[in-house]
């Protein structure tokens, strides 16, 4: 079997994704990082912290999302709160930023399948926070990992600019007009489970 045909076969895991948004300055500024140049997956891209539901996340804590989330993510093999748990964990190891117990609260706003042929496959859910209710200084980054370098937050103009995954750059385009008051007649999601990708939304 060849190097395409395999990586179509990829298993799918599901995953989880924090923007992070801070708007105290005056105007919106989200947390991004950039990968290693010799990362498998997305390679020297900016992307916001995320990563794949471990089993320790299971069964998780969904304290953290509404109702509407909640029936959104609802569904899967990966309960909501796993999901939320994996998100928040993969905040606190790539950034090194915490919410307090119970202070965080995650909006569910985009859903995306990573297309065939890539060396890593995943079903990402993008869940949106408040930074102004970090337990955490918003500027140290002390505790974090070394998966994402760079790490900065910048206003959703320039992180545009950024050399991004294509996926990201829908994201932040759909968090932009949340920012601006917009609103979302249900979840964005890319659907590449398939040998035809499609795009709907989950109501």
């Amino acid at each position: 079997m060849d190097s395409a045909a395999m990586s179509a076969d990829e298993p799918i895991r599901d995953a989880a994704t924090v923007v992070l948004v801070r708007r105290d300055g005056g105007v919106p500024r989200v947390l991004m990082g950039q990968r290693g140049a010799g990362a498998v997956f997305m390679p020297s891209k900016y992307v916001f912290p995320g990563g794949g539901v471990d089993a320790g996340d299971l069964p998780g804590d969904a304290s953290m999302l509404d109702p509407a989330c909640i029936s959104r993510l609802a569904g899967g093999a990966t309960p909501p709160g796993a999901l939320a748990t994996a998100a928040l964990r993969e905040l606190l190891e790539e950034t090194g930023q915490s919410f307090s117990p119970g202070s965080a609260r995650l909006r569910y706003i985009f859903r995306a399948i990573t297309p065939r042929g890539r060396p890593r496959r995943f079903d990402a859910r993008f869940f949106l926070a408040e930074a102004g209710t970090l337990a955490t200084d918003p500027e140290d980054f002390a505790g974090a990992s070394d998966e994402l370098s760079h790490l900065h937050w910048i206003g959703l103009p320039e992180a545009r600019a950024l050399d991004l995954p294509f996926v990201t750059e829908v994201v932040l385009a759909e968090v932009t007009n949340l920012m601006a008051g917009g609103t979302q007649p249900g979840v964005p999601f890319f659907d590449n489970s398939g040998p035809v990708p499609t795009f709907r939304r989950i109501t």
